[in-house]
Parts: structure tokens; sequence; C-alpha cells
């Protein structure tokens, strides 16, 4: 019906409000005193003929040069999903609050949540019932009173049911995932090209870096677009075999987006929001085989062997009862994984290894292929065992770079590829000894610092690793800037903890599993 009261002239605010809707009135707007709204309310806004609608938090503006009295501002977010025009005429009231709200009061007292629980509050979290005080509520009580294996699998399916799902039509979907945590650990970029040249699909949708240096989906867009419309991505599938894209035009388990862009600034990564965060997306995007890698390590998300047993059976708990076909496997997350950490740098380690260059990371290259011979002993005519021999051959003699160079191409080749940063910094070792530990975390930060991944050309780039022997002055990294701020921080954080350890005698071997 339409709604009375004054009717508001609508203007888009530029301003990004990431993931939250947004609404701004002047306080001296008649309809904010006559309604008694109050900063940070949930407000709901509506076209006149109340055939669109969004729901927002109320900011209060002071300045007339800011916001008229007689205009109602959104942020982009909130003018882009209510889908009117500058200048079309609104209005606002109360909105009503989220049903769902009880269910999240009664997580934090403890209680045990059923599936209908989780329908309801991310089907609200998704519609943008829920503002971000409350999505922190929800979050902190799954943190903190703890997550029963069912209720894990009871926010995956309610994540997966308020969302896109791609179905591919065939019984083979290969995807593979790693929790991150380790700096340069670009398999993916290696594993696609592999296994689409040995005939598999593995549509791979990444996500972009929020914490770290760089995502998959940050190192691939300094080769190749990454922002694929769904249409598109079908297409390049359906010739390639496989994509390298950015999951954000998907609209895959959307809750999860939202979900994380409240985690990351309260520094929340329990391990049960972790499987469901993963999972849901993998779902979502139509995998139905999945390869997960947990790197372990003390500076690695996952600090001890026992907490990655522990994690990999809650993945293989939810993972079953989703009807995937999962593996977890553990490795080795001592250290950075490639000499590159950084878009750019990145970027330029994964093609080397296509290349077979001699200079190639054999790290990343190592990995990369025990990785990818998991994946193809997913195809039942591959024998175990025989996977890393098979994912060696289509490397070695050029099948796997004929295949990315294809990706490529459809993709979109970056006609303008970053270079690396002009302003460089060599952070040599401060004594003669090997080199016994490098912190993941520090180096992660220093290239942060550095300006990665906004800045593509930008970040660290290893020239020594674990077990490496060095002289006194000898260099152990160079840190890569384009803006003398970026480059300025970083070169202070590298000198208040250079995030090598250095001892006289090497270190000890630590046994992880095969893979």
């Amino acid at each position: 019906m339409n709604r009375p009261g004054i009717h508001l002239k609508l203007r888009r605010i530029g301003i990004d409000t990431y993931k939250e809707n947004v609404a701004y009135l002047h306080r001296d707007c008649p309809v904010y005193r006559t309604e008694g709204f109050q900063a940070l309310a949930k407000v709901e806004i509506n076209s006149v003929d109340d055939h669109q609608q969004v729901l927002a938090v109320l900011n209060v503006v002071n300045d007339g040069q800011i916001m008229a009295v007689d205009e109602l501002g959104l942020s982009e977010q909130a003018f882009d999903q209510l889908g009117l025009d500058d200048g079309d005429m609104v209005c606002i009231a109360h909105a009503v609050p989220p049903e769902s709200l009880d269910a999240v009061h009664r997580k934090i007292a403890g209680e045990r949540l059923q599936s209908e629980d989780f329908l309801s509050i991310i089907r609200d979290v998704v519609d943008h019932r829920y503002s971000r005080m409350e999505m922190s509520a929800f979050l902190v009580a799954c943190s903190e009173s703890g997550m029963e294996r069912e209720e894990l699998l009871y926010l995956t399916e309610a994540m997966v049911n308020t969302g896109e799902k791609l179905d591919w039509g065939e019984g083979l979907v290969a995807d593979k995932h790693c929790i991150g945590g380790i700096p340069g650990n670009r398999t993916t970029m290696l594993v696609v090209p592999i296994v689409a040249a040995h005939g598999m699909l593995i549509p791979k949708t990444s996500s972009r870096a929020i914490t770290s240096p760089s995502g998959t989906a940050d190192t691939m867009e300094a080769l190749a677009s990454v922002a694929l419309g769904l249409d598109e991505l079908r297409e390049i599938v359906r010739h390639e075999r496989g994509c390298l894209a950015w999951g954000g035009t998907a609209r895959l388990a959307p809750a999860d987006d939202i979900l994380i862009s409240v985690e990351r600034p309260l520094s929340l990564d329990s391990p049960g929001q972790m499987v469901s965060s993963i999972l849901s997306k993998k779902v979502a995007a139509g995998a139905t085989h999945l390869l997960i890698d947990i790197p372990v390590g003390p500076t690695a998300k996952v600090h001890r062997m026992n907490d990655a047993l522990r994690l990999r059976k809650l993945f293989e708990y939810v993972g079953d009862r989703l009807g995937l076909h999962l593996e977890v496997v553990i490795t080795n997350g001592e250290q950075p994984i490639g000499r590159g950490i950084g878009p750019a740098l990145e970027a330029r380690d994964v093609i080397k290894v296509l290349e077979n260059d001699p200079e190639a990371p054999h790290d990343l290259r190592e990995k990369s292929l025990r990785l990818a011979g998991r994946i193809l002993e997913f195809d039942p005519d591959v024998r175990g065992g025989e996977g890393y021999a098979i994912a060696r051959d289509i490397l070695e003699t050029g099948r796997a770079m004929a295949r990315m160079q294809s990706i490529i191409a459809s993709q979109g080749v970056n006609e303008k590829p970053p270079v690396l940063g002009e302003l460089i910094m060599e952070v040599a070792a401060p004594e003669a000894g090997f080199v016994t530990e490098i912190d993941n975390l520090q180096m992660a930060r220093i290239a942060r610092m550095a300006g990665a991944p906004m800045d593509k050309g930008s970040g660290v780039d290893l020239l020594k690793k674990m077990g490496d022997k060095v002289e006194a002055g000898e260099i152990l990294y160079r840190i890569h800037a384009e803006f003398p701020a970026d480059f300025d921080f970083a070169v202070e954080l590298s000198k208040k903890d250079i995030g090598f350890s250095i001892d006289d005698k090497p270190p000890a071997p630590r046994n992880f599993p095969p893979l």
C-alpha cells in the first residue's frame, strides 16, 4: 500500500560502506523529527508505489551542504539495491526488528539452535535486516559459546540455500581450497590448468584478499580479467574445462561475504565458521569433489597437528552430509610458499613454474603437483598413486601452460600487467648462520604495508628460505612499493622485526603426512 507522510528526494551519496546499507537524513528533516528516528536505527526506504524497498542503518547529518532537509541519501550499495534514480521520491519508516533475533539471543544464552533458526537468521542477514552490531552479536555468540557439529551443518545449509547454486550438468566437478594464512601459496593457479588440461571440470571461483597480501583472484587479475558474469563464466568453463575467476559477481552463498565483512575487523576466525564459510561456497559453486589443504605451522592459521586433525574431522562430517566427496590434506605451513608475496610477484612465480623455468620455486612446483595429483585421482580412470606422475607430465610437456594461456585469453588478457614497484629496500641477514624460521604473519604484514594487494606491483620478494645458509649482510628479501608512504611503513615494520630467525645450526626437519 502507499505510505502516508512526507516524501523525500532520493540522493546517491558516493560512499562505499562495504556490505552495509546506510541511509542519511538531515537532523532538521521533518520526517526525522516527527518519526522520532535516532542515529543507527534500522529503517526501511520504499518507492512511493511500494514496489521497491531497501533496509538500511540510519546516519544523521548536520551539514546542509552534505544533505538537504528534503533529501534522503543512500550509500552506494543501498542505492544500487533500491534500483531507483537520483531525484526519485521515496518515503522512510522504522524497520520491523527481525524475528530471528530471538534465536540470536538464545545462542548468546548458550542454547543449541536448530536448522530453522539458522535459516531464519541467514535469510535476514542476506535481506540486510541485521545491522553490523546484530551480526557481531551472532558471530561472537557462535564463536564463544561454541557450535556443535550439527549446528555447523545447519549453518552451512542455510548459507547455501539463501543464494544461487550452480549446476554444471556433470557427475564430477572438482575444486580445491586452502584455508589460507600462508603467503605466496598460489598453488590453485597451477592446479586448475593441470586438472583442466587432463579434461576434468574445475570451475574455480576465488576470493580477493581481505587481510592477506594477495588472494588467488588478486594474483590472477595481474594476468587476466576475473570479474566475470555468470553467463560469461559458464561459457568459459564449457570451452576451457576450468576458470580462475572472482566469486563476488556470482552471488554464491552471499551471507558468507556479509558475515566475513564483520568477522575480519573483530579478528574472528573460529574453526566452525571457517568450515561453514568454505563448504557453503563450494556447494553453491556446484562442486562434487573437493580437496581441502590445511597448512600447519607456528605462524600459520593452524599451529598444531592435533588442531589440524580436529578441523579435518569437522570438514569431513559437514562435507559428507552435504553430499561432497571431500578429502583433506595436512601440509607444511612453516614458511611462505614460493618466492613472491604480492600479486605481481606471485604471478611471476606461477608463470615460471608453468614455463618449466629452472629458476621456478621448487616448493611451489612440488606442492602444486601433489595437490593436482590428488585431484586427478578423483577421476575413476586414474589409479591411486598415479596422479602425481600424470600431473607432472601435463606440466613438463607444456599442456598446463597452453591451457593457462587459453584460460587467460578467454577471461580477457590484462593489457596493462603490473610492474614491480620501483621503490626497493633490501633486508639483509644481521649475522651468519642458517635460516631456521620465517614468520608468515610478519612477512604478510610487511607486504601489505608496502601496498599489496591494492598496488599489484608491491610486496616482498624472498631470496632465502628455511634451511638456507647465509652470511652476515647477505640479502634475505626485497621490499617493493609503488608509493613513498607505503614504502616507509613497510621499511619501518621490517626494521622492528625482519621476520627471519637465524641460528648457527640448520632447522630440524618436521614430519608431515605425505600428500
